[in-house]
């Protein structure tokens, strides 16, 4: 594990995206291409520390806070969807004023890139998807309209009193951390953990999201539409997997053979963040797929 990199850290900006506040960090090299690191659900911008910092000297890299995570505002009376997170990348592209663009998103954000990259095929120039594919297909249940309205009213009607855990130490906020992933190594669970948490006026810690991401909005899946999307993304795609992930294989699945162009990497002893569970094996593919020198060798088979 490559040791996070220590002194000042990358500087905070802001942008509006319908009329919210949201935030995203910049590693500099301004005159460098742009590339965006996009995060996954309940997650941070600086989760993307250690990948920024291999990529900076070639790169402008830049990593938003979706709404509603980390320093981003709370979308109050609002849903949490896809439509709204992909708005807000296309917003912060237009407000960095740069295309093409390289995109790399894990979970969460490896939707939300691959969802811009087939709305807008000519702004992308290469896109990674760590786990970004969605639901595997044998999870995808289709319910009846008002089962799913039904679902949705409650779920969000149970948030409204559902209270954040509080941890007393960042200590404990830290083992919980450990225990959504065994793989961690202790420096990464702390390094996480600091820029994942606030800290309330009664001295305990609470994780900086939002709750009210938790509830996914009543829509059906366009299954038909994201396969569609997927096929209309003319860059190169790299799409990366955890050997123990509860993510399926997409090959084997058949939705990797949607996409025009793309390679598909399984990385072993890693789970659902593989760029935090084998980052060097991380990094020794997607350097390559970038068009830069690799740092360390890929292990045979992975």
């Amino acid at each position: 594990m490559n040791a996070i990199p220590l002194g000042p850290g990358p500087t905070s900006h802001s942008f509006f995206s319908q009329r919210l506040r949201l935030h995203y960090v910049d590693y500099g090299n301004e005159d460098k291409p742009l590339l965006v690191l996009v995060h996954g659900g309940q997650d941070h911008s600086r989760n993307w520390d250690l990948v920024a910092a291999e990529l900076r000297a070639n790169y402008h890299v830049i990593a938003p806070d979706l709404r509603g995570h980390g320093n981003s505002a709370w979308a109050v009376g609002s849903q949490y969807g896809m439509p709204e997170y992909v708005l807000d990348l296309a917003q912060l592209l237009e407000h960095m004023g740069e295309k093409p663009v390289t995109l790399v998103g894990h979970s969460l954000g490896g939707a939300i890139v691959l969802h811009y990259a087939g709305i807008y095929p000519e702004n992308v120039l290469k896109v990674c998807a760590i786990e970004g594919l969605g639901p595997p297909p044998h999870l995808l249940v289709d319910k009846p309209i008002e089962e799913r309205m039904r679902d949705w009213i409650q779920t969000t009607q149970s948030l409204a009193s559902r209270r954040p855990r509080e941890y007393t130490t960042l200590v404990e906020a830290e083992a919980r951390m450990h225990e959504a992933n065994p793989h961690l190594s202790a420096q990464m669970a702390h390094h996480l953990t600091v820029h994942g948490v606030m800290r309330l006026e009664n001295g305990a810690y609470v994780w900086k999201f939002d709750n009210y991401v938790r509830a996914w909005g009543p829509y059906r899946y366009d299954l038909e539409g994201v396969r569609r999307l997927w096929g209309r993304i003319e860059c190169p795609v790299l799409l990366v997997r955890g050997s123990e992930s509860w993510a399926s294989d997409p090959v084997a699945d058949g939705r990797a053979a949607f996409f025009r162009d793309y390679s598909y990497v399984e990385v072993t002893k890693a789970g659902h963040w593989v760029h935090h569970d084998q980052f060097e094996v991380f990094i020794g593919h997607l350097r390559p797929f970038l068009g830069l020198a690799a740092t360390a060798p890929c292990p045979a088979g992975d």
